[in-house]
């Protein structure tokens, strides 16, 4: 009898892996750890579990690191010799798109890289330098993600351990991580299985008042979750809130469903997930980054209600991009579909503090 084909060593590691991430999953606290303090201590978990039992590749080169720093020479050689692979975590600080390209260069663009840039003081929009945005969105072998909260970095971390070494998919994952925790009165949600899509609801909203959809990615997601409220304090009007940990994943997946419909004119055309999420509706869309404005406009030519981004560089020099910010923004869209009286939003920036 023929006997079955052995099970490469990387997938049996990663099924370790996700079962020693998902058996921690109850007593972790994620609810109130940042993104970063998360990341860290489940990586620390499942690199010195005795079921991973070495199979595991971690660098971790960040300057506060009291680690030892591991070379990743010896991955170099897998090109030769495959079946040497393992899940590989790379835990870096690494501000510009030079020392991230040649980090990818070093790994062989696989793996999982996470970058915890907001934790370190600088002149940048999330500690990164400008190009280095550019480069993750431009870079058709990384998968950019920027998570809220310490549940979407884990559920995305989960899904990279299945795509890349349960799967196979040739790519690497990238994450910046931030080390905010969450705010005392910050509703949990639980359920953050669709993170790795690029977005996924946080909450129900009426459709008995004026609406509009407000997205949201990282850090900022809680500036645009504040929007909210003041939206439906002061003005009565209901939001639908998402999460957005991927602009550049729903960008580029409504890419290729877009050349797919246009190759295929004569089947049924294909839905990307972002048009299936936002669906037809004419309900003006909001969707904050905190890096530039490009990030988040990438969705603009697959969005059809009225589309605003924002981002660091969306506003005049000396003012910032805040919960305000993004109410006024909200409340311009609404004026824009005679939903808000556009004469009262001089009344409405001057409440906000807003200059022009």
């Amino acid at each position: 009898m023929d006997s079955l084909p052995a099970i490469p060593p990387a997938r049996l590691a990663a099924h370790a892996c996700i079962r020693s991430i998902e058996a921690g999953l109850p007593s972790t606290g994620a609810a109130s750890h940042s993104p970063l303090l998360q990341i860290l201590q489940t990586v620390h978990r499942i690199e010195h579990d005795p079921a991973v039992a070495g199979n595991l590749w971690v660098i971790n080169d960040r300057a506060d690191s009291a680690s030892e720093v591991v070379s990743p020479w010896g991955i170099w050689f897998r090109q030769q010799a495959p079946s040497r692979e393992r899940p590989l975590i790379y835990l870096t600080q690494s501000p510009s798109s030079a020392r991230v390209s040649m980090l990818a260069e070093q790994i062989g663009h696989r793996g999982i890289v996470f970058n915890d840039l907001e934790s370190a003081a600088s002149r940048w929009p999330k500690g990164a330098h400008p190009w280095l945005p550019l480069w993750l969105s431009a870079n058709a072998q990384c998968r950019p993600y920027d998570p809220a909260s310490a549940a979407e970095a884990q559920a995305i971390l989960l899904a990279a351990l299945d795509e890349l070494y349960v799967q196979g998919r040739h790519c690497f994952y990238y994450m910046t991580l931030h080390d905010q925790p969450p705010a005392a009165d910050e509703p949990a949600h639980d359920d953050c299985s669709d993170a790795f899509l690029g977005m996924y609801p946080l909450q129900p909203t009426s459709a008995a008042r004026p609406q509009v959809r407000l997205l949201g990615a990282g850090a900022m997601l809680r500036e645009v979750r504040a929007a909210a409220v003041l939206l439906d304090t002061h003005w009565g009007i209901a939001s639908q809130l998402w999460s957005c940990p991927s602009y550049t994943r729903l960008a580029r997946d409504s890419d290729d469903a877009a050349r797919w419909n246009r190759l295929h004119p004569e089947a049924a055309p294909r839905k990307s997930y972002l048009q299936y999420c936002l669906m037809s509706a004419s309900t003006p869309v909001i969707a904050v980054t905190g890096y530039a404005q490009h990030i988040a406009d990438q969705l603009a030519p697959h969005v059809t209600a009225p589309f605003t981004a924002l981002g660091a560089d969306s506003l005049a020099p000396g003012n910032c991009l805040d919960r305000r910010w993004i109410t006024f923004s909200a409340l311009q869209a609404l004026a824009g579909q005679g939903l808000f009286d556009t004469q009262a939003l001089p009344a409405a920036q001057a409440w906000l503090g807003l200059g022009e």
